[in-house]
């Protein structure tokens, strides 16, 4: 068989090749365009700087290989395998299409933002492949954006939340160019899991993001809204650590490696008391990420959210049912005998919520003292902000829902574990890891279905929120569990 011609598309800065894999027409097939840039390489005069659209060029670019990464090695942050690129040219997409340069095709578009904790992630992921929505007539973007202090430290003198900036430069990049790539760009839904979901819901509530996308899927959503005095304060230790002025000359005059090795110990608590920096990370949140800072972002997304931003727009978000519990396990042998109420009131102080929370989640306080310390964790981070962001809403058309199967590797539904379910990629390296060898299939279908028909048709197939409060649609349930709880999140309302 021939193999089929590589497909070239025109796009606004030039033409780019991409690669087929599977030959054109054939059902199934897809093709990837890597790496094509959206702006120019953040770097010398640029490094701080808002993103800046890309120079156009001459005669057809290879876009076959992921593009630079602005991870500088996978330090293990995720349980996804995401890889590092060397180069500068960091700010880039890549495109996936069942139909390269049709342009009447009209197909709608999933755009995934990575997660990584705004400091660690990246778009190269084989779990991020569109293939599988290519398959279901849905032409899938990734996108990559500035991390840690480049992308969202506070610097006298340069634009802030550099890396937001970032992802509204790359959606604007899919309204420019997409329909070349069978795409329309009228029906964009984004989507994104951890800080990836997070960064979904700030664009949800920025209202310099709306006309950008038309609906918005978050996967466990690790929502970071940083007080721009914080974000003061950070820098300021940063510049000392670095034994600069805390400007943008200042900051320019540091390699980007010593910043990255230094964010870390800028953004960490002072205290040695574990338990205090576990109340202080659940109490203050990521210390990079948007920052409040009186333009692009005016007030906590919440709030943005209670007051009707974003409310014309569809909304899907859900977690895992046991995000963080894995970081307890090594301390089951010690904490076995702890009292569980008391062990909780280190991080739970007050005691009349702490009595509500153990009481209204019985279930996991039989899984033992580890187990709830784990859960909640879990709750304050994640499970909490999909109450807050549906009961915010209102009316809106907001769906919620839980992914509760274990792992059969790690014992937890754990953070992470849902991607290749959502993204229907069980054969993709590193899903055995945490998945097992045989996955079930029947709960890929039922995950990424409902993601698809979420993208194609505005509906992800149950009940909204607003038709009655708390009603989530449950993921991976045992057999006797029903696909649909009335209150799904009971369990965090102690907690709100």
């Amino acid at each position: 068989m021939t193999e089929p011609e590589d497909p070239v598309v025109s796009i606004a800065p030039g033409r780019v090749r991409g690669r087929w894999r599977g030959t054109s027409g054939s059902a199934g097939a897809s093709a990837a365009f890597l790496g094509i840039p959206f702006a120019q390489a953040p770097v010398g005069d640029l490094r701080f700087a808002a993103p800046l659209a890309p120079e156009p060029w001459d005669g057809i670019r290879d876009a076959v290989a992921y593009g630079a990464t602005a991870q500088r090695g996978d330090n293990g942050i995720t349980l996804i395998p995401e890889p590092s690129v060397p180069g500068d040219s960091t700010l880039n997409v890549n495109v996936f299409t069942p139909v390269p340069g049709d342009t009447a095709a009209a197909l709608p578009v999933l755009v995934y933002i990575h997660g990584g904790g705004f400091v660690s992630g990246s778009p190269a992921s084989p779990w991020y492949d569109g293939r599988a929505f290519n398959s279901d007539g849905i032409v899938t973007v990734s996108i990559s954006y500035r991390l840690g202090f480049d992308g969202f430290g506070h610097i006298a003198g340069a634009p802030s939340n550099r890396g937001v900036r970032d992802w509204l430069a790359a959606l604007e990049w899919v309204q420019q160019n997409i329909a070349a790539f069978g795409g329309d760009p009228g029906r964009v839904t984004i989507a994104g899991q951890s800080a990836g979901g997070g960064a979904v819901l700030t664009l949800l509530g920025m209202p310099a993001a709306h006309g950008l996308f038309q609906s918005a899927w978050a996967l466990s959503s690790a929502l970071v809204d940083v007080p721009r005095e914080r974000a003061r304060t950070l820098s300021a230790k940063l510049a000392n650590l670095a034994g600069v002025s805390p400007t943008r000359d200042g900051f320019a005059s540091v390699p980007e490696a010593t910043l990255t090795a230094l964010q870390n110990a800028a953004g960490a608590t002072e205290s040695k008391d574990a338990l205090a920096g576990v109340r202080a990370l659940l109490s203050d949140g990521l210390p990079w990420g948007p920052t409040i800072d009186g333009d692009l972002i005016t007030r906590p997304t919440i709030e943005s959210l209670r007051a009707g931003v974003g409310s014309e727009i569809p909304l899907v978000l859900g977690t895992t049912d046991d995000e963080f519990t894995m970081t307890t396990d090594g301390a089951k042998g010690r904490l076995r005998f702890v009292p569980v109420g008391f062990a909780l009131g280190k991080l739970l102080p007050e005691p009349t919520a702490r009595k509500a929370y153990l009481a209204d989640g019985a279930a996991q306080r039989r899984k033992g003292t580890a187990a709830v310390l784990g859960r909640y964790v879990t709750d304050t981070m994640f499970r909490t902000t999909v109450v807050q962001v549906a009961d915010a809403r209102g009316a809106a058309p907001t769906w919620a829902y839980r992914f509760c199967w274990p792992s059969p590797t790690r014992t937890w539904a754990l953070h992470c574990l849902d991607v290749p379910f959502w993204f229907d990629c069980l054969d993709a390296d590193g899903v055995a890891a945490i998945a097992g060898e045989a996955p079930p299939r029947a709960l890929a279908d039922a995950v990424h279905g409902a993601a698809a028909a979420f993208v194609r048709d505005g509906d992800p197939g149950w009940p909204e929120w607003a038709s009655a409060p708390g009603v989530t649609r449950i993921f991976g349930g045992e057999a006797s569990h029903p696909d649909i709880e009335a209150d799904g999140y009971a369990s965090v309302r102690a907690l709100l």
